[in-house]
């Protein structure tokens, strides 16, 4: 029973860990040591350490000897991960244009609705509201491919580019145009049309790709 908790509390610092790391909270070069993470999140060294050997595995931290120096999300690399979506992201849609369920597509069209209605609100939470449902409509668009190896790739991807997504989605030009491309997406689903959704996919990753080169990202 101990062993569970610790897997845990494990699994809990390396998603917060990771989050903060992509968010920009942990500058790039700063040094994370086991030492002054228990402090700053008041847990043993144990979970920090399993966290920690898991997120060299990401590749968003490495080890200097005197503790794990951030990586992060470079822009190349973020360029990288928009050539990827380019290809993996196309026949991902056609899939789910033929696989896609009627709860999965009323499901879709309530995230889809929900982020416009976010995108028009005041408040300081908008962006953050707006980003999740942008993540979970993509963990939905991907899962409806039907292909477990699809989904993990992609996800892994779409994660780790929350620190730029963040950026993008405080503008509201681009958070209006990025959910009209959503919508574009659901239509072609809904009609099943493997043709129209690959397109309209291809659109969306695309766009984001033009507008993530004109921007700097944002630090939280």
């Amino acid at each position: 029973m101990k062993e569970h908790r610790n897997i845990s509390i494990a699994d809990q610092i390396f998603d917060q860990l990771e989050r903060d790391i992509l968010s920009g909270k942990y500058k790039r070069g700063e040094i994370l040591s086991e030492l002054r993470l228990s402090k700053e999140l008041d847990v043993s060294r144990t979970p920090i350490r399993e966290a920690l050997l898991r997120l060299e595995q990401e590749n968003v931290l490495r080890e200097t000897g005197r503790g794990m120096e951030v990586i992060g999300i470079s822009g190349e690399d973020m360029l990288d991960m928009y050539d990827i979506r380019i290809h993996l992201e196309g026949p991902s849609a056609r899939r789910a244009a033929e696989n896609i369920t009627d709860d999965q597509l009323a499901q879709m069209l309530e995230l889809t609705e929900l982020q416009r209605y976010y995108i028009n609100k005041q408040g300081s939470s908008r962006s953050e509201h707006i980003k999740n449902l942008d993540s979970q409509f993509h963990e939905l668009l991907y899962q409806c491919s039907g292909s477990n190896a699809y989904t993990d790739v992609l996800l892994r991807i779409h994660k780790k580019m929350t620190k730029y997504r963040k950026a993008s989605v405080s503008e509201h030009s681009r958070a209006l145009q990025s959910n009209d491309e959503h919508m574009a997406i659901y239509q072609a689903l809904a009609s099943h049309d493997p043709d129209a959704a690959e397109e309209a996919v291809l659109i969306h990753v695309k766009n984001a790709m033009k507008r993530m080169e004109h921007m700097e990202p944002v630090e939280a």
